[in-house]
């Protein structure tokens, strides 16, 4: 496990919030990484921009677009990354899809990482059963391959537990990332699964949008995950959302914890 990810869940809820790189600028993603790390998050998840993000809701889906259309790279959201940390060393998680790893290459994209300073990456399209070639490459990089379980996973839970490292992304409903009105029915159980087959960090994620919902969820694990309503408000105010995003992060925080 990537050393940085140790202090994420280190006696407290973890608050990891999403956001896509690029959406709306690079240099305005840049403000919000530092000014949500400055609010107290744990760990940022940083998306990168894809044609086809089939896990993701009409929020993201728009994001994407947003960032793609306003030039973003995958080269620049590395560039990014070097400018973050020369100011934060806040634990980064990139978030994307297997077309972008593989057409950039693996191993390019995994060295980028490991000299970025990036801890962890989380691919929602990739199997369990064919992770093994990418999990490699992350390994010999020290970037953590963050496993994921969804309500569908059922028999598969305990297999993929025994094999996580880091923490395990929990998606707590069926379909697309967005806010929900209600959300985490099958949590519980699966995180029980989980912690009868290895003592590993439990986040929540998927529809969690009000302080009231993450404390709900943090309550029954070890973190909660908040992407769409974060993204919804970076829609809403533009080049202007970021002292919005860090009120919403601290509001969040202190209801977690």
């Amino acid at each position: 496990m990537n050393s940085s990810l140790k202090q994420v869940f280190a006696n407290k809820k973890a608050f990891i919030p999403f956001i896509t790189a690029g959406d709306p600028t690079l240099e305005i993603t840049e403000k919000l990484v530092l000014e949500m790390a400055a609010a107290g998050a744990d760990l940022i998840e940083l998306g990168i921009p894809f044609s086809d993000p089939i896990a993701e809701g009409p929020v993201i889906q728009a994001a994407d677009s947003r960032a793609l259309l306003s030039g973003t790279t995958t080269d620049k959201i590395f560039d990014l990354v070097r400018r973050i940390r020369a100011n934060s060393q806040v634990p980064l998680a990139f978030m994307t899809y297997v077309n972008p790893v593989f057409t950039y290459g693996p191993e390019r994209f995994l060295k980028n990482c490991r000299e970025t300073g990036v801890a962890a990456l989380i691919v929602p399209d990739l199997p369990f059963e064919e992770k093994a070639e990418l999990a490699a490459v992350c390994a010999e990089n020290e970037v953590t391959l963050i496993a994921m379980i969804a309500p569908t996973s059922q028999n598969r839970v305990r297999s993929i537990a025994g094999e996580a490292e880091g923490f395990i992304y929990c998606v707590s409903s069926l379909g697309v990332t967005g806010m929900r009105q209600e959300v985490g029915g099958s949590v519980k159980e699966m995180v029980r699964l989980v912690k009868e087959v290895k003592d590993i960090p439990c986040a929540i994620g998927f529809g969690i949008s009000t302080p009231e919902q993450a404390a709900r969820m943090a309550a029954l694990s070890d973190g909660v995950i908040v992407g769409s309503a974060i993204v919804k408000i970076v829609e809403q105010y533009g080049s202007a959302c970021v002292p919005p995003v860090a009120e919403y992060v601290r509001r969040m925080i202190g209801a977690i914890r």
